[in-house]
């Protein structure tokens, strides 16, 4: 059962300190909660959400977040409180804390897309390094190929024909 397409989940995963994470609030949105509830149900559990699962953002970080993902805010507006962010592990743990069957169903789907997401990027990784050894083997062989190339020219240039004469030379004793 697909609740939510999988490119709006994937939509939703930033890269925040280099990781990949989802906002409270989108994740409230994607299970069907309040964010005031999803994030008390973490803080009642909060031994299960270490730094690498969960971690508040910084003011700048929120500024940035909410001028350029969000509504953008008013002069002198500041954020009234500053969101966490849910890594991959974090957002598994939550299944633990929130006990809905809609909650469930929404976690196995986020699951699935950040296994996809990770297997995309791994797809990229490995392609990257077999173009980065193709093109070692070519730097290798650079002046060989030049010199292929040269000799191919050389023979596609077609070869001067000496014109025969026709008829007799003066004056001479042919």
């Amino acid at each position: 059962m697909n609740l939510i397409p999988q490119e709006v989940i994937e939509n939703k995963i930033l890269l925040i300190r280099g990781r990949k994470v989802m906002l409270d609030r989108e994740l409230a949105l994607l299970y069907g909660v309040e964010t005031r509830a999803l994030n008390q149900a973490v803080k009642r559990n909060i031994n299960r959400f270490p730094e690498d699962f969960m971690f508040k953002l910084t003011n700048d970080e929120a500024t940035a977040l909410s001028r350029s993902q969000f509504v953008t805010l008013k002069r002198g507006q500041n954020i009234k409180y500053l969101p966490y962010v849910f890594t991959e592990n974090g957002v598994a743990m939550l299944s633990s804390v929130l006990n809905s069957e809609r909650a469930i169903e929404v976690n196995i789907q986020i699951m699935r897309t950040f296994t996809k997401i990770r297997e995309i990027l791994s797809t990229h990784k490995e392609l990257a390094h077999k173009l980065a050894q193709l093109e070692r083997k070519i730097e290798k062989h650079d002046d060989e190929i030049k010199l292929i190339f040269n000799t191919i020219r050389q023979l596609m240039i077609p070869p001067e024909t000496k014109k025969k004469k026709i008829g007799f030379g003066r004056g001479g004793s042919d």
